[in-house]
């Protein structure tokens, strides 16, 4: 068994990210017992970190694609996770949401390790497409530092300001550049 739901505060914290397991799967793919590991790591961060009542199961999971990073302990333990939501769903573009990583992996730089698997992943996917995210605004500099453009102002989402970013300048009616 995986320990998913494990009691991050537990555990110590790294000193430098953390070599992950990488796992993408569309939700079908992923066993009950991943499910509920990421499942659990939304509403502990979401949830009840930020303190904040919201719908975590918005009906786009069976149309993304779930990034999970785990620990290689002798018992894996979530440590990242980020979903990717299917162009034509939240935005136009495919969108990265959910992005998280648990405690103990925080501040030694592993969510830029997250996002950057998430990046490479959305585009060997989908090559051409600019990104988007719904990013909190407090992490609005977080993510320009991965390339990501603000193109909204900021407006409230379960009463957290956020603002739009993408990365890339393309959209899907731009056409593809020849060499």
């Amino acid at each position: 068994m995986f320990g998913a739901v494990e009691s991050p505060t537990h555990a110590a914290r790294p000193a430098v990210p953390t070599r992950l397991r990488w796992q993408w799967s569309r939700l079908p793919g992923l066993a009950a017992v991943e499910l509920y590991a990421a499942l659990a790591a939304r509403q502990q961060v979401f949830a009840v970190e930020q303190n904040c009542a919201y719908l975590d199961a918005d009906g786009h999971d069976p149309h993304a694609w779930h990034l999970l990073g785990w620990s290689e302990h002798a018992t894996p333990v979530l440590a990242a996770y980020l979903r990717v939501v299917d162009p034509g769903r939240k935005f136009a573009e495919p969108s990265i949401g959910r992005v998280l990583t648990v405690p103990p992996y925080r501040g030694v730089g592993q969510g830029r390790v997250l996002m950057r698997e998430g990046i490479a992943r959305t585009h060997r996917v989908w090559p051409e497409a600019p990104i988007m995210i719904a990013a909190q605004q407090r992490l609005e500099a977080f993510y320009a530092s991965l390339g990501f453009r603000t193109v909204s102002a900021p407006y409230a989402e379960d009463g957290i300001p956020h603002v739009d970013m993408r990365l890339g300048t393309r959209t899907h009616a731009d056409p593809v550049a020849s060499d």
